[in-house]
């Protein structure tokens, strides 16, 4: 059980590692990453499945016990998250192998990757409000640096957007986490939990829930806080947007969830309608914004935004049945959305561009590019019967349930736009006739399209087992909602 725990750091610590010491060779650092990425999806899953049987781990790393030392924790949420991520980094990983270019390889695209994971996978795991501070930026450096890798003007811009908001954030963040140990004494989340119920100061304790709120709210690209996303997410190669898609703005949208039901939970009433109100104006702001886009990958951004509003609604109606809604549809939309922007990457190898007007006829060049994008657009628009509709059947459920009829209203007409605009990609990259010769190359290596295709038959699988993933999100969202599980196994 300690080492599962200890691994999903540790795998990709030594890979980052072990890359740098092979800087001089790129076949070695890509050996290493697809060593890495393999070991770490495979150390994901047998947590998931220990902490499914066996329930939440706890581990007191370097002895010292909480709520004093550092302490890892994984529940059935975070386990989840942890897996998902693996699975789509190892995808990532053997994409990037046949698109990115030698320069980002040789200064260090690979090593880069490996701390990008650190860090997500210690912010997943860490029981220790500090800590996850400290995770958030060794994934912030790494991110930032990625952004940047190649130089290119566009990326610079979007570089900078993207750190300055960032680093906004993390001061935020910073002075609310140094609120609360001037209140509490604490920062491990198990004794914050214990103790923010006891403070008797409940003005300044929502507060610093707002701070939190904002400061999250930043990372996750939440209603208003979003335009850094759009501005900085089609500016570098199609693999690094994947894996920014598919797993920066979910580490941010974890940490709403596992602060909202584990620490800020006095007054309900005033922080979940708020958060519920600004899922509705993040669902609505972000579709607009990505009808509106004639960019494929800025499409694709804006349709980042408007998901994160599915995935704050659950936390918003704050049931169970909501919450694991939520999960569910967190789980979805990491591997349907990485599996876009690797789609768009092949387009742009293929044709040369992203522009939608100088795109088109690739249903008849590349049929089965046509059928693997359909698989994650129609997912994406909530079709049944792919992942997709089950994660948003959930949260139209919960809604109703709870008597939440406008947030319903919202994430029914968000949906429809979803699919007008994911109709418009097919239109304009696949359906119509190409309006000139190919800029980009006439072929695609296979490692390009095996991740896609892996992907999307996860996507079709969470569909067609819909009721598995639901029963796991139900245990995860019941483990949330049951502070005192929680508290007593990690203080014990």
């Amino acid at each position: 059980m300690n080492a599962l725990l200890t691994l999903p750091i540790v795998i990709p610590m030594l890979g980052g590692a072990a890359s740098l010491l092979a800087w001089r060779s790129r076949t070695v650092q890509r050996a290493i990453a697809l060593v890495t990425s393999a070991a770490l999806a495979g150390s994901t899953i047998a947590l998931l499945v220990l902490v499914r049987a066996d329930g939440i781990a706890v581990i007191d790393v370097g002895s010292w016990p909480a709520p004093f030392g550092i302490v890892l924790v994984a529940d059935l949420f975070s386990a989840l998250m942890l897996t998902v991520s693996a699975v789509i980094w190892f995808a990532v990983v053997i994409y990037s192998q046949a698109s990115m270019d030698r320069g980002r390889e040789a200064y260090g695209y690979y090593p880069l990757l490996s701390f990008l994971m650190m860090g997500v996978c210690g912010a997943f795991l860490t029981g220790d409000l500090f800590n996850l501070y400290v995770w958030f930026e060794v994934m912030l450096i790494s991110s930032f640096v990625l952004m940047a890798l190649g130089g290119e003007r566009a990326q610079m811009e979007s570089a900078l957007k993207y750190v300055t908001l960032n680093l906004l954030s993390s001061a935020l963040f910073l002075a609310g986490v140094g609120l609360l140990y001037s209140v509490t004494g604490m920062l491990n989340m198990a004794a914050l939990a214990q103790r923010l119920g006891g403070v008797g100061q409940s003005g300044l304790v929502s507060a610093i829930a707002m701070l939190f709120l904002v400061a999250f709210g930043i990372k996750a690209a939440v209603f208003p806080l979003f335009f850094w996303l759009p501005a900085s997410y089609h500016t570098p190669p199609a693999a690094t947007s994947a894996i920014f898609a598919g797993l920066l703005t979910k580490v941010g949208v974890y940490a709403l969830i596992r602060v909202f039901t584990l620490l800020f939970v006095q007054d309900i009433a005033f922080t979940h309608n708020l958060i519920l109100t600004i899922a509705g104006l993040t669902m609505v702001t972000g579709v607009l914004g990505a009808v509106a886009q004639n960019e494929m990958r800025r499409i694709l951004s804006f349709h980042i935004i408007s998901q994160i509003g599915y995935m704050i609604m659950g936390l918003g109606l704050f049931t169970r049945f909501a919450l694991a809604a939520s999960i569910f549809y967190i789980v979805h939309h990491m591997v349907v959305k990485t599996n876009l922007f690797l789609v768009s990457g092949v387009v742009h190898r293929l044709r040369g561009t992203y522009e939608l007007k100088d795109l088109g006829g690739l249903w008849r060049s590349n049929p089965l590019l046509g059928a693997l994008f359909l698989i994650a657009a129609m997912s994406l628009s909530g079709i049944p019967p792919l992942s997709g509709f089950f994660a948003k059947l959930g949260l139209i459920i919960a809604g109703v349930d709870s008597r939440q009829f406008l947030i319903v209203t919202v994430a029914l007409v968000t949906g429809f736009f979803t699919l007008f605009s994911m109709a418009k990609i097919w239109n304009e990259v696949f359906w119509k006739a190409a309006p000139g010769p190919a800029a980009g190359g006439s072929s695609v290596d296979l490692r390009m399209t095996l991740p896609i295709g892996a992907l999307a038959a996860v996507t079709v699988a969470i569909g067609l087992g819909a009721s598995w993933l639901f029963d796991v999100s139900m245990d995860a969202a019941a483990q949330m909602l049951d502070r005192n599980a929680y508290i007593e196994a990690v203080l014990r």
